[in-house]
């Protein structure tokens, strides 16, 4: 057998090696200690030199560059603009989008339960891999290098930006809505919950103050239920004025 990991064939170990030469190339960071985007690529049911202190540090810096980064490109953008902003950009979803384009989750060492189980595909699985990775180009070459990556790969996102009034959920929406005509928030209660503990549903009322109207919204939890009347509100609200 060829030297390489045990019970690893020489094909495979060059393989394995191939397909790292190949995502270097993709991120535009060719390490020069190898063993931390090994480190970065290893997810703790592997063993106990896992990627989860890159992880810790690769948000922060991604969280970071993201801010500053943000933070020229919208000079008149209120605080609260910028971190919804910046939430959508370092939130899991995109993320793990992120991973997919750099074809991340077949070079990822989990465990064999882990495996077996598919965790690779995980959304979160793929996210903490992207940190990981920032975490260890930091590591291996600095504050620069990592945000010139993380330019890059955001690049495209940067350019198309959402309005951060369209990253609001619909309390906010809506409760803005109400403020900004002098009106009283509104106020939530739970009316019903069912099903099964692992698969319960709720219905929610949403209810302004001033007027007594309400509206029910429905959702597998407290929040998602809330949200749903909110928007119905909303909804409601805006038609009467048209």
């Amino acid at each position: 057998m060829a030297a390489g990991k045990p019970g690893m064939s020489g094909g495979e170990s060059v393989n394995r090696a191939q397909a790292r030469d190949e995502f270097q190339q993709r991120i535009g960071h060719v390490f020069s200690a190898r063993s931390l985007l090994a480190q970065a690529l290893t997810h703790r049911s592997a063993g106990p030199n896992h990627n989860e202190r890159l992880e810790f540090l690769g948000d922060g810096v991604l969280n970071f560059v993201i801010a500053a980064a943000l933070f020229e490109q919208n000079p008149e953008a209120s605080e609260g603009d910028l971190s919804r902003l910046r939430a959508a950009l370092v939130r899991e979803r995109t993320l793990a989008e992120i991973a997919d384009e750099l074809h991340l989750a077949d070079l990822l060492v989990l465990g064999p339960g882990e495996n077996q189980a598919g965790s690779r595909r995980r959304a979160s699985v793929k996210a903490d891999g992207v940190e990981a990775i920032l975490g260890a180009i930091y590591c291996d070459a600095g504050f620069d290098a990592t945000r010139d990556v993380i330019l890059a790969l955001y690049r495209r996102r940067l350019a198309e930006l959402p309005t951060a009034d369209s990253l609001k959920d619909a309390k906010t929406r809506l409760q803005e809505w109400l403020q900004a005509r002098a009106r009283s928030r509104p106020e939530y209660e739970v009316v019903s919950i069912s099903g099964a503990d692992h698969a319960q549903h709720f219905v929610a009322r949403c209810r302004l103050a001033d007027t007594g109207d309400a509206v029910e919204g429905e959702g597998g939890g407290r929040r998602k239920a809330e949200q749903n009347a909110a928007q119905r509100m909303l909804q409601r609200l805006e038609g009467k004025q048209t």
